[in-house]
């Protein structure tokens, strides 16, 4: 169990303010009558105390309050152009952030929740003891923004007013996240008291880049104090180590639906998107992946596009699963991203209109922004993170040096995606949430689509994501276990998390259940025993995958039973690749969805023995997957290590 306002409050300690009289004190000291002001218009005691411990412990020259208005908004960018955080490019309101060479990812080793004595974590992340945490911010961020103008936002994770949805505070030296915040999250410093008021809690963010250089880097931390809810974040830049509202109060998040909110919410890392169908019917989604695997590229293939990251899950009282997006706005990676793939965000970073921050990509000599996949004409040379960039640039290896980062970024608000619903998105009751997939980077095992038979069966989804290492993690290698894709981001054990998704999808409240599938993008030629290179579908398959589950959802079509769930009829996936002028093979179908007995057996023993090693994890899990092995052993018995389509059609009676 998770105590929350245990052991100190590293940031009251630090800072040493702990009455009104001292906070306003320590206003009085620092802001100018402007900021007394703004500041006036926030009662909360708790988030006064928080900002001006912050103040008392970065000990900040300046201090600028950002409300939101267009006025202050606008001075942000100016501040981040000004300091060189950001750099103007070709196209009006367009910017250039470049993080340090050496930090171009979320740091993992480097990234740690405060525990107190005896608290335990999940077994896939790093801790600290609070006391020891203490001792290091006090060392390192005591006075580090001295000479520097300190931040402070308000801002909601989530529609205002909407059940799931968290106040948070972001409070930091740096223009350009404080920028980002802007486009990403909904201003709420009029509505701030209000909505901590609704919800019962607040996030604090806590943040400076120091001096911004290369040496600093060793002593980078971020910090996140699970009993206070309190980030601390320092000596870095990129986004995802530092925008904290993000990934940092996504795990707050996570930790009070295990912990607090059970069978009633759920915070996961999943895109939410609406399919229309024939009939004009709109179907919502909700689907997680690892960072990298295709999430923002799944959720812009929908017809009614509301967020491509984060999810925010309930049961409401009709009984069915709402979800809203606590984001407004998205921080894509933009590799690959390309007309043919992903017209409507290459439309937003390609036309001139809306306002986006670019990241880590390659800047021609004209100040056009350039990355890798994205289907044009590539320059010969420009600037990139590292410096000068030229065609044949290669390494100190003698490895080729891409133009652009592979976790480049570009940050934009939604409203900004042709297919963006913002109806339904800003809505606080949120969307009816009637499908939910799961997917990693998996080369040679499951097929692209199938849905669980029942929602254990779809835990154990979820619960099962592998995924190739990807870019968006410093240090990360091979392929790794990525439990709901939600694995990075959960702060207690895996046992306490897996039992809240058990209750949550059997729960007697929940008198609509979600179709629960897998998809997987990432099958290969070369694992398919084919002659062919590379990735057995492609980026446009996506739309047929999800166009299927919506009409299985909605009773439109049939399937094969199998020991791991239902696959598609040939018919209905041909069907549905004609809609978007493709000519789908029979003999493609077959490699898809053909069973390598073997290779799924070992995905589940791999995931069984790792959780064999950790402590109460719910039998269900073991049962299910005794059930899928006893299963796909005896399609092994009868008909070898691959079973094709038709055998499975047979051994489930339709043959």
């Amino acid at each position: 169990m998770l105590n929350l306002k245990e052991g100190i409050d590293i940031l009251a300690a630090i800072g040493g303010v702990n009455s009104l009289d001292e906070v306003q004190a320590v206003f009085r000291a620092r802001c100018n009558q402007e900021t007394l002001d703004k500041l006036d218009r926030i009662k909360n005691e708790d988030a006064l105390l928080k900002i001006a411990n912050a103040i008392a412990m970065t000990d900040p020259d300046e201090v600028f309050v950002n409300t939101g208005s267009e006025a202050d908004e606008h001075r942000v960018r100016i501040m981040s152009l000004a300091k060189v955080e950001e750099r103007p490019v070709a196209m009006r309101d367009h910017t250039l952030h470049f993080d340090l060479p050496q930090e171009q990812a979320r740091i993992i080793d480097r990234t740690f929740y405060i525990v107190n004595p005896g608290e335990k974590t999940s077994v896939l992340a790093k801790s600290i003891l609070r006391d020891e945490a203490h001792d290091y911010v006090h060392t390192h961020m005591k006075g580090i923004a001295n000479g520097m103008t300190l931040l402070v936002g308000f801002f909601s994770r989530g529609p205002v007013g909407a059940q799931a949805a968290i106040p948070a505070l972001e409070i930091t030296t740096s223009t350009y996240v404080m920028h980002s915040a802007n486009i990403l999250y909904r201003n709420v410093y009029e509505q701030f008291d209000e909505e901590v008021e609704r919800a019962g809690v607040f996030f604090t963010n806590v943040h400076s880049e120091g001096p911004n250089r290369p040496e600093d880097l060793p002593q980078a931390r971020v910090f996140m104090d699970r009993s206070w809810l309190t980030t601390f974040s320092m000596f870095c830049t990129y986004a995802g180590n530092t925008l904290l509202l993000k990934k940092g109060n996504h795990r707050f998040a996570v930790d009070l639906c295990t912990y607090y909110r059970e069978e009633q919410e759920l915070s996961e890392h999943m895109y939410i998107t609406g399919m229309t169908g024939s009939d004009g019917r709109k179907t919502y989604f909700a689907g997680a992946a690892p960072s990298g695997c295709g999430k923002t590229t799944t959720a812009m293939v929908g017809t009614d596009f509301v967020g491509d990251d984060l999810a925010q899950l309930w049961i409401d009282e009709q009984g069915t699963i709402r979800g809203i997006n606590p984001e407004c706005g998205i921080f894509g990676i933009v590799r690959d991203v390309n007309r043919d793939s992903d017209p409507y965000l290459m439309k937003a970073l390609r036309e001139e209109g809306a306002e986006v921050i670019w990241t880590n990509v390659l800047i021609d000599v004209h100040g056009v922004p350039y990355w890798v996949g994205n289907g044009e004409e590539l320059p010969a040379r420009g600037v990139n993170f590292q410096g000068e960039w030229w065609e044949g640039q290669t390494d100190e290896a003698g490895q080729p040096v891409p133009l652009s980062h592979p976790n480049a970024r570009c940050t934009v608000a939604c409203t900004e995606i042709g297919n963006y619903n913002e109806t339904a998105a800003e809505d606080p009751r949120g969307v009816e949430i009637k499908v939910i997939t799961y997917s990693g980077r998996d080369s040679d095992t499951m097929p692209p689509v199938w849905v669980a038979r029942n929602p254990d069966e779809g835990v154990v989804i979820g619960a099962s994501v592998l995924s190739a290492a990807t870019a968006t993690e410093v240090g990360a290698q091979g392929v790794r276990r990525q439990p709901w894709a939600n694995e990075p981001f959960i702060p207690g054990p895996l046992a306490d998390y897996m039992e809240a998704q058990f209750t949550f999808f059997n729960s007697d409240k929940l008198k609509t259940k979600p179709v629960m599938a897998g998809l997987n993008y990432f099958l290969t030629h070369e694992a398919r025993g084919s002659t062919g290179k590379g990735l057995l579908g492609e980026k446009r398959d996506v739309r047929v995958w999800l166009g299927w589950l919506e009409r299985w959802a909605n009773g439109d079509v049939g399937a094969i039973e199998t020991p791991i769930g239902f696959i598609p009829h040939y018919e209905d996936l041909k069907a549905l690749f004609a809609e978007i002028d493709k000519v789908y093979p029979k003999a493609l179908y077959e490699q898809q969805f053909a069973f390598y007995v073997d290779n799924i057996l070992a995905r589940i023993d791999l995931q069984e023995a790792a959780y064999r090693k950790e402590e109460n994890i719910p039998d269900k899990l073991f049962e299910i997957y005794a059930q899928q092995r006893q299963g796909l052993e005896a399609l092994k018995v009868k008909y070898g290590a691959i079973v094709s389509v038709e055998q499975l059609m047979e051994a489930a009676g339709l043959g």
